[in-house]
């Protein structure tokens, strides 16, 4: 660790780089690691084909919801948001801003992701949907950034767009991928606001209050996702399944890995970091029967067990980057490979089929 600002490891955890100055914030934004969200291109023209013709009942009736806006007031700071601030102690205050770094991170990419796209297709359909998805997520960004604001620990998004890492993902990739993050990101809000509407007593900061039209929004992103999806069902059958597969494990894995790294934030809200994942998992998987084939086992000991096996591994290579030197290269070399087995296991573990079914669209009833 060659730079204070980009590398002060919290004592306590050993897994919290902290975040003590604006530096250390977008340093904590721009890094590019299995665990941090990404910032995504994609093949633009391929975007530009897709088709929802075979949905296009539903998709209009959304496009009509979009227009409608009912959050367009939502994302206003009442007069004593910050009077409803308390003073944290150090440990949990790292957690607490390690989770507000990583959400405006993950709110703007997609910010940054569906802007592209609106900008460089002129299918009709896609334009619209990508300049409604564009909207949203500026505002989300914006409104997690003011709270970042309080803190002076403000994410330069501007500079974020500019030096932050881009990965290249196929359009079907983007497709997996998105419909998955919008959809846990509203299983993820919509548990934390419900465990604190039960114990307001544990309501530590005040942009918990706006959790739950917040994420129906991303409910709603979601559902844009699993139309288009199902309009293309050659992308839901054969060969593809695997990799309908493969975006499952690969984001419930990052979440529990991410999410065992703030024990003391789950612990402020009245929540276990297990248990809080596991409900988010079963949340998840019951919305995704509207799209995908297959859920997940996520119940099943064995699938429970590389979960927590490759939380192991996560957090041993992360102490042994934060060390440096030869034989942490060499041991972070071994983990590696140990956890790319224990994703392969996971991946082949039996998964639970599902009929789809006729009516796409789901209500966000959790």
């Amino acid at each position: 660790m060659t730079s204070s600002s980009q590398a002060k490891l919290d004592s306590f955890e050993g897994l919290i780089v902290k975040i003590e100055t604006v530096d250390d914030a977008n340093h904590k934004a721009e890094a590019s690691t299995i665990l941090s969200p990404r910032f995504y291109t994609t093949d633009y023209n391929a975007m530009d084909r897709i088709d929802v013709t075979p949905v296009r009942a539903e998709w209009d009736v959304m496009m009509k919801e979009y227009e409608g806006d009912n959050n367009h007031d939502h994302f206003q700071r009442t007069a004593d948001f910050t009077d409803q601030i308390r003073i944290l102690e150090p440990a949990l205050q790292q957690e607490f801003l390690d989770f507000l770094v990583t959400s405006v991170t993950s709110e703007y990419s997609g910010c940054v992701l569906y802007n592209e796209i609106r900008k460089r297709v002129n299918n009709p359909d896609i334009k619209q949907l990508m300049a409604y998805l564009t909207r949203d997520e500026a505002r989300h960004a914006s409104f997690i950034n003011q709270s970042l604001k309080d803190f002076g620990l403000a994410v330069d998004l501007v500079a974020l767009k500019k030096k932050k890492a881009y990965t290249y993902f196929k359009p079907k990739y983007i497709l997996y991928a998105v419909y998955l993050s919008e959809k846990i990101g509203y299983a993820r809000y919509i548990s934390i606001f419900r465990q604190l509407e039960k114990h307001p007593e544990l309501r530590f900061h005040p942009i918990f209050l706006w959790f739950e039209r917040w994420c129906n929004d991303e409910f709603r992103h979601g559902e844009s996702f699993a139309l288009i999806l199902r309009a293309n069902p050659h992308l839901l059958r054969g060969l593809n399944t695997w990799w309908i597969r493969f975006f499952l494990n690969a984001v419930y894995v990052t979440m529990f890995v991410r999410d065992h790294t703030r024990p003391l934030l789950h612990n402020a809200m009245g929540l276990d970091s297990s248990e809080y994942d596991f409900e988010v998992f079963r949340i998840t998987s019951e919305i995704s029967k509207q799209t995908f084939p297959l859920t997940l086992d996520t119940d099943s000991p064995a699938y429970r067990a590389g979960l927590n096996r490759m939380y192991k591994i996560g957090s041993s290579a992360m102490l042994a980057k934060a060390k440096g030197g030869a034989l942490s290269w060499i041991k972070r070399g071994y983990l590696g490979a140990a956890a790319a087995l224990t994703f392969i296991q996971l991946l082949m573990l039996p998964v639970i089929p599902n009929e789809l079914p006729a009516k796409v669209r789901v209500a966000p009833r959790w």
